[in-house]
């Protein structure tokens, strides 16, 4: 399944997220806008000894000696002697940001569907892409609309419509993170409710780390699969990527550019509104009257994508004893498929099917994990690295090029079953490739 599919499924069951950081802000500007650290010297040219203080805060060749918002305290500090304020002189210059560049697929997205945005940028260029009609801006310090709205961006660290509120100084990240406010709540909140889509944004600011792991816990113990995924437009080691699984319950969408991202999801925006009418009514018929799917249903390689996600927009976890009867129903109907004439695109749907869901549920101590195991044993035993009559080939090239997207976890997990159960060189080599 494509990754695009999933998320464009969230989108039309209007449940996603955008997490958008200055990489974005720069990729719908044409790369204007200022780093934080470009945008904390340029405050430093006004102070009445620029030269000391950037050579102070920012020595060329040498680590800075501050974080970021310890320097932007210092700034401020600087700031004051001459009467100016570093929040006001910030919102100044973030203020004269435009859109600039291709932007048309990201509005295209994002002037049509109902989403959410939680954005630590302070400029309001999300919401010129999205379109005045629909948007509501949520701003730190500013009245909190009542009514609904398609698109509702929470500006948690503050927004140039309220200089004053914006978290800048060390003092203003003390606050934000000690403090119980809404925008806080909110930040929890949607990160349980929706799939969230990290756009322009590192893993830097330890109060949103702090949030993101208490998710990963929180998903850990109603056993539901990882919604997160953070979109990097370079590449991101493997093992970095299993840090981000491991540690946050983030899949990672690297080799990626921000309008690229909005291409591939708008083009599977279209199929995910069509099947998301029916699949919520069928897996509540699943689940709750006990009915099965059809063969034919399962034939098509998105279906178990697809009651995946149904699953989460009806709230139930992977883990209840009704899901897992119709997952293990599922997979034992998916292996008989594999067993009819000319079935080779089952074979590769299968593999397919087991690879997502070890990509995004921790197997181990869940009581799917033998009815998982059992599924994989059959796939890997009945794949050939080469072309072999009898052998899918295509499920090899599956498992082979898939393999270290698996939660790390799962693939300790699925090597000792397959070294336990079997001696086929292909499943061996597959397992136990770095």
């Amino acid at each position: 399944m494509s990754d695009f599919f999933e998320i464009a499924y969230a989108a039309a069951s209007n449940r996603l997220c955008l997490f958008t950081g200055t990489g974005f802000s720069k990729a719908v500007s044409n790369n204007e806008a200022p780093s934080w650290q470009a945008l904390l010297e340029s405050i430093c040219d006004i102070t009445s000894d620029p030269t000391r203080l950037k050579s102070a805060l920012f020595p060329v060749g040498e680590k800075p000696p501050l974080s970021l918002e310890e320097a932007a305290q210092v700034i401020s500090i600087a700031l004051l002697k001459i009467d100016k304020n570093i929040h006001e002189e910030i919102a100044s210059r973030i203020g004269k940001l435009t859109l600039k560049g291709d932007n048309l697929a990201i509005a295209d997205f994002l002037s049509k569907k109902s989403f959410s945005v939680v954005t630590t940028n302070y400029d309001k260029l999300l919401e010129g892409l999205s379109g005045t009609t629909g948007c509501q801006s949520l701003t730190p310090g500013l009245p909190i609309p009542r009514s609904q709205s398609r698109v509702s961006v929470y500006h948690v660290h503050g927004s140039i419509d309220s200089p004053e509120n914006m978290v800048v100084t060390s003092d203003d990240y003390f606050k934000f993170i000690n403090g119980e406010s809404y925008f806080s709540r909110k930040l929890s909140t949607v990160l349980y409710e929706n799939t969230i889509v990290i756009l322009g944004y590192s893993l830097g600011d330890t109060n949103l780390k702090a949030i993101i792991s208490d998710y990963k816990e929180f998903s850990r113990n109603h056993v539901i699969g990882s919604n997160i995924f953070l979109v990097s437009r370079s590449v991101i080691n493997q093992h970095i990527k299993d840090y981000y699984s491991h540690c946050y319950g983030i899949r990672v969408l690297d080799k990626t550019e921000i309008i690229n991202f909005f291409k591939s999801l708008n083009a599977s925006m279209s199929d995910a509104e069509i099947r998301l009418a029916t699949s919520i009514e069928n897996i509540k018929m699943a689940i709750f009257k006990g009915k099965e799917f059809s063969k034919d249903y399962l034939k098509f390689e998105n279906t178990f994508f697809e009651i995946i996600s149904s699953l989460s927009a009806i709230g139930l976890s992977i883990n209840d004893a009704r899901v897992v009867k119709t997952l293990g129903d599922i997979i034992k109907t998916k292996t008989e498929l594999t067993q009819e004439d000319n079935a080779w695109l089952q074979y590769e749907h299968l593999a397919r099917w087991l690879i997502y869901l070890a990509s995004i549920l921790e197997l181990k101590g869940t009581s799917i994990e033998k009815i998982y195991l059992d599924a994989a044993l059959h796939s890997m035993n009945t794949m050939r690295k080469n072309l072999r009559l009898g052998y899918s080939w295509q499920a090899f090239q599956a498992w082979n090029n898939r393999w270290q997207g698996i939660i790390s976890s799962n693939r300790d997990l699925i090597r000792k079953h397959i070294e336990a159960n079997t001696d086929s060189p292909d499943a061996l080599f597959v397992v136990r490739s770095a």
